[in-house]
This record gives C-alpha cells, sequence and structure tokens, in this order.
C-alpha cells in the first residue's frame, strides 16, 4: 500500500489563476517535487471563459482578456516544466502521517493516483449561489441560468442562451453578461438587485449597463417564475430597508431566460473532508498570515479563501502564499501565529485571522455597508498604528492596508475599523 504513493513536496489542487502563480513563484524558489492537479481539461480555470478585457492592469500593468492572462502563467508553467495533469480531481486529502506528510489521491481517466506532500495548496477557487439557494417560488423550466454557465455557453461554446432576458442580482459576472449579451442581439430588459446598493464594481455599473441603456433597480428581487418547458416571464418585487418584499409592488416582467448573479462561494467541499476549519463569514479557510490553514501543511489562497474582485489580486495572494510554502518545506523555523485580527461591525470579515506580529501586517478584508469619506484604520491597544483614507468604501470591492511591522505592538491583538 505504502509503495503506491509518490512522493512531493506541494501538491496544488487547482490550475486556475491562484494554483498557477503559486506553482510559478514555488518554481522559481527553488521548489521542484510540484505537482498541480486541474479537474478540468485544461489549465486556467475560470478565466478561460472571461474572454472580456480588464484582467491584469495590477499585476502585468496592461490590459488583458482573462484567455490572456491565464496564458501568461500556463507558458510559464509549459515553459519552466513545471508537471500538471488535467481531467484529475482531487478527491481526498489525509492527516498527517508519522512522516509529517498528507496523503493525496487524484481520480483520473487513468485511474486513482495516490501521493505524499509535504504541502497541499488549495486553490480549488469559488462557484456560483444558484436558484436553489434563492428558494424562488415557481416552476423549472428551461432559460433559468448562473451568469457563469450562460457565459460557458456563449464564450465556450458558441451557444446563445437568450433572446429576452431578465437579470437578477448586479455582481459583476451579471453586468458583464448583461453587455455580452447586447452585443450579441439579446435584449436585457433590467438587472434586478435585492440589496439598496449594487455587489459589483462600480466600473461595470458604467461600462455594461449605464453605456448600453440597462436599467438597474436596486431593492428589488424577482418573487416567482412562470412558464413550464420554457420560461415565460418573471414576477419581480420591492423590498423594504429589512430585505422583506412590499405587498402590492409585484410587476410581471415577459422574458425568456432568467440570469443569476446572486453571489460566489468558496469551493470547501475538499477542505472540510481535510479536517480544515472554515469562517463561516468568508466561506475559506481560517488562515495564519502564511495562509496557512489549522491544519499544519494545508495552505489556501484565492477565491477559495475568500471571493476576490479582481483576477490580480488572486494572483499575487498565490505569490505570497507560495513564498510561505517555500519557508515551511525548507523547513525554516517560524514564529507561532497567536494573535486573532478583531474587526467591529463596520467590516464584514479580514484574512488572516491570525497573525505573529514579527513581520508586515498585510490585511484584506470587505466592508458591511457602503461609507463615505471615510478612513480604514488598524488598532492596537486602542491606538491608530495605520490608516487609509477613501473617498467611497463599497461591499463590492476589496480593500487592503499594510502596516510595517516597526509600527506594530508587541503582544497586542490587532483591530480594523472604519470611521466615517
Amino acid at each position: 500500500m505504502e509503495e503506491r504513493y509518490q512522493e512531493l513536496d506541494v501538491l496544488i489542487a487547482g490550475g486556475g489563476p491562484a494554483g498557477l502563480a503559486a506553482a510559478v513563484r514555488l518554481w522559481e524558489n527553488g521548489i521542484r517535487k510540484i505537482l498541480i492537479a486541474e479537474r478540468e481539461k485544461h489549465l486556467g480555470g475560470i478565466l478561460r471563459q472571461c474572454i472580456h478585457d480588464g484582467f491584469g492592469l495590477t499585476r502585468f500593468r496592461e490590459t488583458l482578456s482573462g484567455p490572456e492572462y491565464a496564458g501568461r502563467f500556463i507558458d510559464q508553467v509549459k515553459e519552466l516544466q513545471i508537471p500538471y495533469i488535467t481531467n484529475a480531481s482531487v478527491t481526498h486529502i489525509g492527516g498527517n502521517s508519522e512522516d509529517g506528510t498528507h496523503r493525496v489521491q487524484i481520480v483520473t481517466r487513468e485511474g486513482l493516483l495516490e501521493y505524499r506532500a509535504k504541502a497541499v495548496v488549495l486553490a480549488m477557487g469559488c462557484r456560483e449561489r444558484t436558484r436553489g439557494a434563492l428558494a424562488i417560488p415557481g416552476e423549472r423550466p428551461a432559460g433559468v441560468y448562473t451568469a457563469g454557465v450562460a457565459q460557458a455557453y456563449m464564450n465556450l461554446y458558441n451557444r446563445m442562451p437568450a433572446r429576452e432576458a431578465v437579470i437578477l442580482g448586479s455582481g459583476d459576472i451579471g453586468m458583464i453578461m448583461a453587455r455580452r449579451l447586447t452585443l450579441e442581439g439579446a435584449h436585457v430588459q433590467a438587472v434586478f438587485e435585492l440589496q439598496p446598493y449594487p455587489s459589483g464594481l462600480n466600473r461595470n455599473i458604467r461600462q455594461c449597463l449605464e453605456d448600453f441603456g440597462i436599467p438597474l433597480y436596486l431593492s428589488h428581487t424577482v418573487t416567482n417564475i412562470h412558464g413550464t418547458k420554457r420560461l415565460e416571464g418573471v414576477t419581480v418585487s420591492e423590498v423594504d430597508r429589512n430585505l422583506r418584499v412590499i405587498p402590492g409592488t409585484e410587476k410581471y416582467w415577459p422574458c425568456d431566460t432568467l440570469i443569476l448573479s446572486v453571489g460566489l462561494l468558496p469551493e470547501n467541499e475538499l477542505s472540510r473532508e481535510a479536517g480544515v476549519v472554515l469562517d463561516p463569514k468568508t466561506g475559506g479557510a481560517f488562515v495564519s498570515e502564511r495562509f496557512e490553514t489549522s491544519v499544519p501543511g494545508i495552505f489556501a489562497a484565492g477565491n477559495v479563501l475568500h471571493v476576490h474582485d479582481l483576477a490580480d489580486y488572486v494572483s499575487m495572494e498565490a505569490e505570497d502564499l507560495a513564498d510561505a510554502v517555500t519557508e515551511f518545506v525548507t523547513g525554516k523555523e517560524l514564529q507561532e501565529c497567536r494573535f486573532p485580527v478583531r474587526y467591529d461591525s463596520t467590516v464584514h470579515h479580514v484574512i488572516p485571522q491570525k497573525v505573529s506580529l514579527t513581520r508586515d501586517l498585510h490585511l484584506s478584508f470587505r466592508v458591511t455597508r457602503p461609507f463615505e469619506d471615510c478612513r480604514i484604520e488598524v488598532l492596537q491597544e486602542d491606538k491608530v498604528i495605520a490608516f487609509r483614507k477613501l473617498k467611497k468604501a463599497l461591499p463590492a470591492e476589496m480593500f487592503s492596508i499594510t502596516v510595517a511591522k516597526e509600527k506594530l505592538i508587541s503582544e497586542s491583538e490587532p483591530e480594523v475599523r472604519i470611521v466615517w
């Protein structure tokens, strides 16, 4: 049994932007016994179907399409001859064995592969919230798609999913699909958003909705779906400040397609099965400043950790993770991360959740509601040790702030808050 296991330094679960960036950085750091396992038949992850531009401005200082952005890392993986397998699903990550390694099982078309890895990188990305999670009443006709599925139909398989469309949710993918459908000749009647503020980036509101005359209705939601074989229309209602439907505000919108852009969820079934503790706020793992989870030797970055708004941030976070994994694999002695990062009701979550206070502190987070003319503050012992001014802070955007090691107060838990 033991002889079947192949030995690795690092097994990377996922060949999207996080997994690819981590693999390249690990190789540059001198780690050679690497394997990327990607469940799709091509590397690149979700970026393969994101043919719009806007990627790469932060990471590469130029605008790229999704396939071009992924291609930069894929080309490096192939040039460096970093081992990878596709059509390969990681199905099991065992706990630490006596030798400190993790047992990993991967199912491929050729059969079951088994490895022992010193470290495992979780880079499985995220999935879309579906109609089932929303519990919208009505029949189950054809024509109800998540935004990502509709995007795949159009951009990967050259299939037109709609003529008359309604979009529920102002997430970035939904707004991008509003533009894409319009450009291909469909009529997008409107985008409806449950919250009193948009859930996507301002640039997508301008470029994808306003530029094409597509109205955005805030504090509205779909309350019924009509049709048997094919969608015939939806009922849309207004909601109050508590997100409860306001009786008498119902309006029928005839359409043949309903696109759902109602949030993303980190893909963490594998993490949970491996014993990784998850944060209920993010849906991803609790991690230290080194992106190490509650299970020693298992690390997480990218959308499997917390949903990002830009792929550039995913790659850059994964590169930081790779530096930490390098330290772990090479046996560098590291300080324990024993100080939790606190935050108040203005902040939805903070990554990482635990720090050591022995290195520069880099925090990523989202706010709970819109703020204007505000400050991000990091405090220790009620003293502000770092701040950043913002004209506007929206829940749709991920923010970050860095505190130099010299400013940190030892033996004191840091706290993040918004002041307005």
